[in-house]
């Protein structure tokens, strides 16, 4: 069953799809899901670059909707920097309506099937659209645009999660020596004790997330920890779940790599191999899960996002044969809270500074499989009360 929103009402939906979002759009298919008459989701996927490939994107789509409680529709819409006047009508036409054909035998309700181009809009589903598509004025003057001006326009753009601040040099000087003092020092070594309690990683962290600058120090000592495997993931699943789970995981890395030795490959890829085997202890596994999305145990959102702002922070003042380790966290972090397309530009600078990196590897083609955290699909408590 198929019900179009008519050109009136459809461009005030566009006019309030970047508020939906979170972002603007560009260059990307958008399906946004609907349980009823409510918006539960949005769904964001590059456009594809050849012919072949909108089959495969079309089945990630539907499968990801059958994944997410209680979506019964969906509005597919496509940005593109294509023009009407390019394609003597709506551009990506084949993509929605593969889409659509897809979407409508999996049993759920296309709405309509929308366009954005550089030259107008337009629905797919409107055998009167014009070959040039509507005014995109009419989107830009809608009502819904003044209901939501006020709207921080920074969270509108989706390339912003992938940038780094620029470096402070001195700050960048300051950590680069504290990093050269401990990487010197000894086990028992003066530096290692001028840390304090940050010497345990768990402590670190959760000093890490304080308000206020991270020491010099801290920062360095931070670098060294992410620089290996199996201080790394712990802290990079404690920045998400809590210290709780970041003791877990410190507790289990040794185990862990042990176990990989004994297997002849690097931890990160024992972290993806023994769950699809069932090979792992209970604990490993259960980290494991944690860290390829696969639970609907959802992560603390505010805690990642402040995570997100103090690791990319640190990557800006990292010197570059440090920067690898914490690109992959906060490039993991960013997919946590649903932003992969920044994940994915993270993880290529990872691949730039350390094309050998096996964790920014294997993180790119876990995103590029087109995975999505399992959480993703859970509905939270809230909106199980606001149903009700």
């Amino acid at each position: 069953m198929t019900t179009i929103i008519r050109a009136g009402s459809a461009q005030e939906f566009l006019a309030l799809v970047p508020s939906i979002a979170g972002f603007a759009p560009a260059c990307s298919l958008v399906c946004v899901a609907f349980d009823g008459s409510r918006t539960v989701g949005v769904l964001r996927h590059d456009l594809p670059r050849r012919p072949r490939d909108r089959d495969a994107l079309a089945a990630v789509v539907v499968a990801a909707l059958c994944r997410m409680p209680g979506v019964d529709g969906v509005v597919p819409i496509v940005y593109t920097a294509a023009g009407f006047a390019d394609h003597s009508g709506a551009p990506e036409r084949r993509l929605v309506e593969l889409l659509t054909a897809r979407a409508s035998e999996a049993g759920f309700a296309v709405r309509d099937g929308l366009c954005v181009a550089n030259d107008g809009w337009g629905s797919y589903l409107d055998p009167a659209l014009p070959a040039t598509g509507h005014p995109l004025t009419l989107i830009e003057r809608s009502a819904a645009v003044v209901t939501v001006r006020d709207v921080d326009d920074r969270r509108h753009d989706p390339a912003r999660h992938a940038r780094i601040p620029d470096r402070d040099p001195r700050r960048a000087a300051a950590v680069a020596r504290a990093l050269d003092r401990l990487e010197a020092s000894g086990p028992s070594g003066a530096e290692l004790t001028r840390l304090g309690d940050d010497l345990d990683p768990v402590e670190l962290v959760e000093h890490l997330l304080e308000p206020g600058a991270v020491p010099a120090r801290a920062a360095a000592w931070f670098l060294h920890l992410a620089a290996r495997p199996m201080f790394r993931d712990g802290m990079m699943l404690q920045f998400a779940f809590g210290p709780l789970v970041g003791a877990a995981a410190h507790d289990d890395a040794a185990e862990a790599l042990e176990r990989a030795e004994h297997r002849g490959m690097a931890i990160d890829e024992l972290l993806v191999v023994e769950p699809a085997d069932g090979a792992g202890e209970p604990v490993s596994e259960m980290l494991a899960r944690l860290l390829l999305g696969q639970t609907t145990l959802r992560p603390e959102r505010p805690r990642v996002e402040r995570a997100v702002d103090v690791v990319r922070r640190l990557v800006a003042d990292a010197p570059e044969s440090h920067g690898a380790g914490p690109l992959c966290i906060l490039a993991w972090l960013l997919w946590a809270l649903g932003r992969g397309s920044a994940a994915g530009a993270i993880l290529d600078t990872a691949l730039e500074l350390d094309p050998d990196h096996t964790m920014a590897t294997l993180l790119l083609r876990h995103l590029g499989s087109g995975a999505l955290p399992e959480w993703a699909f859970a509905r939270p408590p809230e909106a199980d009360a606001e149903a009700r």
